[in-house]
């Protein structure tokens, strides 16, 4: 006996052909979910795409939540010729030559509008290709990146183009696309199917965001639901649970998402959140991250924000440091979580860090003064006679071990760049600072 398939049951029943997030790439604005902060009714982008008067611009967000989609409805929406671009199948060449059609289109009337889909991956020479191309009006550029375009598209060329932010889908906006996933014909309403509402939520919970990973779950748990004898599917939980074991975080180490979330770690860390921090950790991880690029921010954090009111949290981080050197992942996960959580419940002071900007503010600003004589070594006669070192006081030969000597040069005496805090430890370093301070004025 010849097995069923999902869609034998009835031929008329079977959906098109192609994933289902593409078989439910909207067409038209109103069916486009989410992003209703700027295609909503009255918003600015919405009345120039129905107005027809689309200037130049970039769509900035992450995957999944409708760049290109919004590119092809403002193409089939307006009057102009629509060329989709790609950088890896493109160069300088072929922009020269849709640059040649596109000026031709400009002399007998009629616009181009090119989609340059993951602009960002787009060489320094083929942006600046475009660059006179859209300065001339002889096309209008839409720009679709997940990479921040302030950091990835030439600065000419951003100028000349209108960025709008594409935000995550919300759970709702999911919940919705699914939905209609189940009933739109050119998904699954063409199948016997039986699928729970909290199921679909489940997955919007799990997509993040992401419709691209929402629709493809959906499809993967339909491809492997239970059928029985007449061609029905039933999603059942235990499917469900399979297509969503295993979730690729959004984390590009090399762009934005990595310095968002070394930040969000340190942040964390200076806040002192140790579950905060912890979790951002394992996101890091989870991504991909060196551990050792952790260890080493670890470092820097022991000294920038905790500094002297915990001596102890320089040599734990470059322990820590050490140990994930020896030992490398999955192990060593364990010792970061033990600095990340020291760090921080240390107490904090930035003292430290404000001193040494502070003091490299003077450097950059004053002038390249000489070493005061007293402070300079003399290891040559010629050196003693011409007074280098004289006038030095060894502070070993006095009783408090201190000297009033001064050996910053003479335009910055007086200043003060460690301001020791009263946190932690540093408290003590700030009572004996002002001991000092006290007795080289004279006052004790």
């Amino acid at each position: 006996m010849e097995q069923l398939s999902l869609f034998d049951a009835a031929p008329q029943e079977k959906p098109a052909a192609g994933p289902l997030a593409s078989r439910l790439r909207p067409e038209t604005l109103d069916e486009y979910v989410g992003q209703q902060h700027l295609i909503g009714p009255g918003r600015p982008l919405r009345q120039l795409i129905e107005r027809d008067h689309v200037t130049s611009m970039i769509f900035w967000g992450p995957p999944g939540v409708g760049k290109t989609t919004l590119a092809r409805i403002i193409a089939h929406s307006t009057k102009a010729e629509f060329v989709e671009f790609s950088a890896v199948t493109s160069g300088i060449k072929e922009v020269k030559e849709v640059m040649a059609r596109a000026e031709e289109n400009r002399r007998m009337g009629r616009r181009t509008l090119l989609f340059a889909d993951e602009i960002h991956r787009f060489n320094k020479a083929q942006q600046d290709a475009f660059l006179p191309w859209v300065e001339r009006g002889s096309i209008t550029l839409i720009g679709a990146t997940t990479e921040n375009p302030s950091f990835e598209i030439n600065s000419a060329l951003l100028s000349r183009c209108k960025v709008f932010i594409l935000k995550p889908l919300t759970e709702d906006d999911l919940l919705g696309l699914l939905q209609r996933a189940v009933t739109d014909p050119r998904g699954f309403g063409g199948t016997r199917l039986t699928v729970r509402e909290d199921q679909l939520r489940a997955i919007a919970r799990f997509a993040a965001g992401d419709a691209r990973t929402a629709l493809g779950t959906l499809e993967m748990a339909v491809l492997n639901g239970e059928m029985d004898g007449s061609g029905a599917v039933t999603v059942t939980d235990a499917v469900l649970a399979d297509c969503m074991n295993r979730r690729s975080l959004l984390y590009d180490k090399n762009g934005e998402e990595h310095y968002n979330l070394i930040s969000a770690l340190h942040k964390s860390m200076r806040n002192s959140d140790p579950d905060a921090a912890v979790y951002w950790l394992c996101r890091m991880l989870d991504g991909g991250e060196e551990p050792l690029y952790i260890a080493r921010r670890l470092i820097r954090f022991a000294s920038e924000d905790v500094g002297l009111a915990d001596p102890d949290a320089l040599p734990m981080a470059v322990a820590v440091y050490q140990a994930c050197h020896f030992l490398g992942l999955p192990e060593c996960d364990v010792h970061l979580t033990h600095a990340v959580v020291y760090l921080a419940m240390a107490p904090k002071s930035n003292a430290l860090y404000m001193a040494c900007e502070h003091a490299k503010k003077d450097v950059q600003l004053s002038p390249a003064e000489p070493v005061p004589l007293q402070i300079r070594n003399a290891p040559t006669d010629l050196m003693r006679q011409a007074d280098y070192g004289k006038g030095y006081q060894y502070a070993h030969d006095t009783a408090e071990k201190l000297t009033r000597m001064h050996c910053l040069p003479d335009s910055l005496q007086g200043r003060r760049y460690y301001q020791p805090t009263e946190q932690g430890r540093e408290a003590a370093v700030k009572q004996r600072l002002e001991e000092i301070l006290r007795w080289k004025a004279g006052e004790d």
